[in-house]
């Protein structure tokens, strides 16, 4: 005999998702598998367990634990996600995620004057060099950021002078940044114009060749912002 569904367990049996996170999840990056791994941590906090293990998501999704875990990292990566250490009555310490990063990026993403909010520094990066980055280069990333005080346009900035140079490496955008810090340029279209120079003095020196490859392409980000 079917067993009756019933209409009240199901009602109960309801998770609450922000529409906020349906609604911008792309335009701050996320991928529909960072936001399903997103759901299931919402699902694991709402039944008290704040720090489930990659393979226990695993056990409710089409990725395998090594994905659950590098998807995990990634979020922490972006300031999405956060780990806090909890303390309960018995003074015993525990660790757990937290989702706060990713509803303060959200709700206040409006709110932001930067064209390049310090969070999608990273998803540029990663997008650009085709893989996660490494622990020292989400350091170099944060000292630009917090000790060389450089605007995240900036970085964005010398990150496509790189790809367009064909020299994409931390080193050599280190240079650029560094080299336009010495000339006291501050700003995307001081870069601009710094760099429409350099090029301009690089191809005079050039002879003419008819295999000449085509400057439109080169010249494109100095043109403007996506």
């Amino acid at each position: 005999m079917t067993k009756k569904i019933s209409i009240q367990q199901i009602l109960i049996n309801q998770m609450h998702i922000p529409s906020i996170l349906l609604l911008k999840y792309k335009s701050i990056g996320l991928t529909e598998k960072e936001v399903m791994i997103i759901l299931q941590l919402l699902r694991y906090l709402e039944t008290n367990n704040d720090f489930p293990t990659p393979f226990e998501i695993s056990e409710y999704v089409t990725m395998d634990e090594k994905e659950c875990a590098n998807i995990l990292r990634k979020l922490t990566q972006k300031n999405l996600l956060s780990i806090e250490q909890k303390e309960n009555d018995n003074h015993q310490l525990s660790e757990g995620y937290c989702l706060d990063p990713l509803w303060e990026k959200l709700y206040g993403e409006e709110e932001k004057k930067e064209d390049d909010p310090i969070g999608t520094i990273f998803i540029l990066f990663e997008q650009e060099f085709g893989r996660p980055l490494s622990p020292f280069e989400i350091e170099t990333v944060n000292a630009w950021l917090d000790e060389d005080q450089i605007e995240p346009s900036l970085i964005k900035a010398g990150l496509r002078e790189s790809v367009l140079m064909g020299k994409l490496n931390f080193k050599y955008i280190d240079r650029i940044l560094r080299e336009w810090k010495k000339k006291g340029i501050h700003t995307v279209e001081q870069a601009r114009n710094a760099s429409k120079q350099f090029h301009s003095r690089q191809q005079t020196t050039k002879e003419e060749k008819s295999d000449k490859r085509d400057t439109s392409f080169y010249y494109n980000w100095l043109e403007g912002e996506d």
